[in-house]
């Protein structure tokens, strides 16, 4: 793969798939807000409440970020955006937790299984972007939240470890599926990853690594937890 610069920038289709992959980031970011909005209404103790207060607001920061860069690049946020609502909000309604610990492990494994994903994509786009990919995709906090209360439930109560584990398989087989139809199902956002003879993007083999990469991860990740992916 040969890394993209900023003079790609001024190919348009390159500047469209850029636009393009900073709407599905925008979207994601605005969808995360008010999934932590709806979970810190539901949790059991008022720090809890704040600390996801605290993750929120800095999640429609980094929405209002990638908003800017869409802008920057001559682009229209909401037209960026619109083509990723459905997979999105379909993830959404594809994976709804039972339970608080359900909502725990959605942003601890679930949402962090998108970063990885969005963030193995931005490898492929302009210097500028891909920085702001990087720290956009930066855990704010919520994981490690999420991950040190998960450890303390199963420390105190070993029988809910069959019960997440088993939501953290679904987790990663609903969000593997909608990163390959995005993947599929975007002619500028395959433009990106596929290297079509230009020199840029991933062949095959690559676009394999990257989806088994995103899986290790996953599975490292419920390791981390002392649960089988």
């Amino acid at each position: 793969m040969a890394p993209s610069t900023g003079r790609d920038l001024s190919d348009p289709t390159f500047r469209a798939s850029v636009i393009e992959l900073c709407g599905a980031l925008a979207y994601g970011e605005l969808v995360g807000f008010f999934t932590i909005v709806h979970d810190a209404q539901t949790a059991p103790r008022l720090a809890y409440r704040v600390a996801l207060a605290k993750v929120a607001s800095n999640e429609f920061t980094q929405y209002e970020r990638l908003v800017g860069r869409i802008e920057e690049l001559g682009g229209d946020p909401e037209e960026a955006m619109a083509p990723f609502t459905a997979s999105f909000d379909e993830w959404v309604r594809r994976t709804p937790p039972s339970s608080w610990l359900e909502g725990l492990m959605k942003v601890y494994a679930g949402n962090t299984l998108a970063s990885d994903f969005y963030r193995e994509i931005s490898a492929y786009v302009d210097p500028q972007t891909r920085d702001l990919v990087k720290e956009v995709l930066q855990d704010s906090g919520q994981a490690e939240f999420a991950a040190q209360e998960l450890r303390q439930a199963i420390a105190d109560d070993p029988a809910i470890a069959g019960r997440l584990a088993l939501f953290g398989r679904r987790l990663i087989g609903e969000a593997l599926s909608q990163a390959q139809r995005v993947a599929a199902d975007r002619d500028a956002i395959t433009m990106l990853l596929v290297d079509d003879g230009s020199g840029h993007g991933a062949d095959l083999a690559e676009m394999t690594q990257i989806f088994a990469r995103i899986t290790q991860g996953h599975t490292d990740r419920m390791e981390a937890l002392g649960l089988s992916a």
